[in-house]
């Protein structure tokens, strides 16, 4: 099997930036890879997922269950798999993807208590991982961006490009409970926790970079030189 690599972080921490920057390392070391992103918004899988962010069944994160909505986003990963890379990563391929079964952790089990959310966590590993025969990631990063400094960029980000919200981000109590869901969950699945800012100000993206590569290099030995 290949070795899949996963950036995770709630809206607004980096992770689109720091998939990118790992993938020009790869690319000036020569070495093959293929990158992901999910949701894949323009393909026909994620229709759920896109009537889903948008507002169609409810116009907060609440309105839909953690479990009906992690089954929108698993059926986009699935046929992503079946019909994009899944034979490159069974060749024995490196996969780097901006978000993954993980996200659902990050944004799904924040609308549920205390120790259900483990219980959620086994459900939808079993689901993606052993029934619809999904890989499990070899490492997770996640970029732990304080909510405020997160807003920040974001708003900032809307702004330059004209792009809207979607439900999750519109709502910032909701991207305070991700924050605080992901790090519990990050400790308990045993992710590797990148901190993205200090004193409710961001990092450098270099100074997180630095970080990213230490981490990674444990999957990737082929990069150690590069820290």
């Amino acid at each position: 099997m290949g070795r899949l690599i996963v950036f995770e972080g709630t809206d607004g921490s980096g992770k689109a930036t720091q998939t990118r920057r790992l993938t020009d390392l790869l690319d000036r070391k020569g070495m093959a890879y293929r990158k992901l992103d999910f949701p894949r918004y323009k393909e026909e899988s994620s229709a759920l997922v896109r009537l889903y962010l948008g507002g169609a069944f409810g116009t907060h994160p609440d309105d839909v269950n953690a479990y009906a909505a992690s089954t929108f986003f698993a059926v986009d990963r699935f046929a992503s798999y079946k019909q994009d890379w899944g034979a490159f990563y069974n060749d024995g391929g490196l996969i780097v993807t901006d978000r993954y079964t993980t996200s659902n952790v990050v944004h799904q089990a924040a609308k549920l208590p205390g120790e259900e959310r483990k219980r959620y966590a086994d459900w939808l590993f079993q689901l993606e991982y052993d029934l619809m025969g999904l890989p499990s990631p070899d490492m997770v990063v996640y970029l732990d961006m304080d909510p405020a400094a997160a807003e920040k960029l974001m708003r900032s980000r809307e702004a330059a490009t004209g792009t809207s919200a979607d439900i999750h981000e519109r709502d910032e109590d909701y991207l305070r409970r991700c924050r605080d869901n992901a790090l519990e969950m990050a400790r308990y699945l045993g992710w590797n926790i990148i901190e993205c800012a200090r004193d409710g100000e961001p990092r450098t993206i270099e100074e997180i970079g630095a970080d990213v590569i230490s981490a990674v290099s444990a999957v990737i030995p082929e990069i150690r030189d590069d820290r």
